[in-house]
């Protein structure tokens, strides 16, 4: 009897193994990626900031962004200065987990940067709360196209992200006011023709509607 119990332990702990293994094949890698960014995100925005170490870490930030993280007004790399904490940890976290991509990024936000997510709470919370104002003729458009770009916005923006363009902290909504124009432009291109995938289907259908007057427009009068 005893050696009968063993045995149906044995294959119950074969089973569970095959069943694991299974699980493990079968569910997809996206799933997979929603899973952990969702559980690493919730763990950054619910740790406690140090801004010591924000500060520290956001050094190698500044290296590309500025030491303020207004970025650059050539588009390659966007404005997070006072940039909404929330909407901070979320695009780290997707480049963490293949769910945005750039090379430079990808690499910033690995492990062996930002270890944990207390890390990237750390760094966001700092970025998110320095000022980093644009400065007069920097990083916008012609102007050309203003007037039609504020239209566009009114009527296709504005309700997610805000009358003035500050987006949401609550919502993880990005504050796209002040951003640098040919970012912008890049980021809505890159939308459209499926270089962001964290990006809503949504999102990406308002996007594929606009001209290209419409998207020089919003962009300049984000920016």
């Amino acid at each position: 009897m005893l050696r009968f119990s063993h045995q149906r332990a044995d294959i119950m702990k074969i089973t569970l193994l095959v069943l694991g293994m299974f699980i493990a094949v079968t569910v997809p890698p996206l799933a997979r990626g929603v899973s952990n960014a969702s559980q690493e995100s919730s763990d950054a925005l619910h740790a406690r900031p140090n801004l010591d170490n924000g500060a520290d870490l956001f050094r190698s930030c500044a290296v590309c962004h500025g030491s303020s993280g207004g970025g650059t007004p050539d588009g390659q790399v966007p404005r997070i200065g006072g940039q909404h904490f929330s909407v901070l940890v979320k695009q780290i976290v997707d480049y963490r987990l293949d769910r945005r991509w750039d090379p430079r990024m990808e690499y910033m936000a690995d492990k062996h940067l930002l270890k944990n997510a207390q890390d990237i709470a750390d760094v966001a919370a700092y970025a998110s709360e320095i000022e980093a104002l644009p400065e007069a003729g920097v990083g916008v458009g012609s102007g050309e196209y203003l007037a039609r770009g504020h239209e566009i916005y009114r009527k296709s923006c504005r309700s997610c992200h805000g009358k003035t363009g500050d987006g949401s902290e609550q919502g993880q909504i990005p504050r796209v006011a002040g951003q640098n124009y040919a970012y912008l432009v890049r980021q809505i291109h890159d939308g459209v023709e499926g270089r962001r995938p964290n990006f809503s289907a949504s999102h990406i259908d308002l996007l594929k509607r606009m001209d290209y007057a419409d998207i020089m427009g919003v962009a300049d009068y984000l920016a």
